[in-house]
C-alpha cells in the first residue's frame, strides 16, 4: 500500500473470473505522511482510504471480467460499514464479488479483514466506460505488478 499516491493493493492471490471473485492483499506501510493528521499521536487508517482499497479490488476484478476492454469508474458507495479500526503495519485481505455487469454499469460487494476479524465492507457501484487516452498503459503496468494479469490469463493483453 502507498496511501499517498492511492496504490491500495499490493497483490492479487485469487482470481475466479467465472465466479465473479478476486482475493487480494493490501500491506499498511508502518509509516505514512497520512498517519500524520489521522490521527496525531494514534495513527489510523482513514475509512474512506479503506473503501478505496475495496473498489481497487473491485475495480480489478471487473477490468479482468471484462478482458480489460472497459475501465471501471466508482459512482456509487452504499451499506458501507466500518467494524474496528485499521492501524500501521497490518496485513489486510480485500475481497470482492461481483454482483451485475450490464448496460455500462457493474456492482460488487467487497470486504475487507484482518487476521480473520471483519474490518468493513460495502456495496460498489462503477460506471465502464471505454479507456480515456493514455489510461490504459499505465493500468495494464500496475495490474502486471500485481499480479493481476497472469491470473487472468491477459498477461498477453488480449482476452482469453
Amino acid at each position: 500500500m502507498r496511501l499517498e499516491y492511492f496504490e491500495m493493493i499490493d497483490a492479487v492471490v485469487r482470481l475466479d473470473r467465472t465466479a465473479g471473485t478476486i482475493e487480494a492483499l493490501a500491506r499498511v506501510p508502518t509509516a505514512s505522511p497520512v498517519f500524520e493528521g489521522h490521527f496525531p499521536g494514534h495513527p489510523l487508517v482513514p475509512g474512506v482510504l479503506l473503501t478505496e482499497t475495496m473498489a481497487q479490488a473491485s475495480g480489478y476484478l471487473i477490468l479482468a471480467h471484462l478482458g480489460f476492454e472497459r475501465m471501471p469508474f466508482l459512482t456509487g458507495v452504499d451499506k458501507a460499514r466500518f467494524r474496528s479500526f485499521v492501524g500501521p503495519g497490518a496485513t489486510l485481505s480485500v475481497s470482492a464479488k461481483l454482483e451485475h455487469d450490464g448496460s455500462g454499469y457493474a456492482v460488487t460487494k467487497a470486504a475487507i479483514t484482518h487476521e480473520g476479524k471483519a474490518l468493513c465492507d460495502a456495496e460498489l457501484r462503477f460506471r465502464t466506460m471505454p479507456f480515456p487516452d493514455g489510461l490504459d498503459a499505465p493500468m495494464r503496468e500496475r495490474a502486471k505488478a500485481i499480479g493481476l494479469l497472469d491470473l487472468a490469463g491477459l498477461s498477453g493483453g488480449v482476452a482469453p
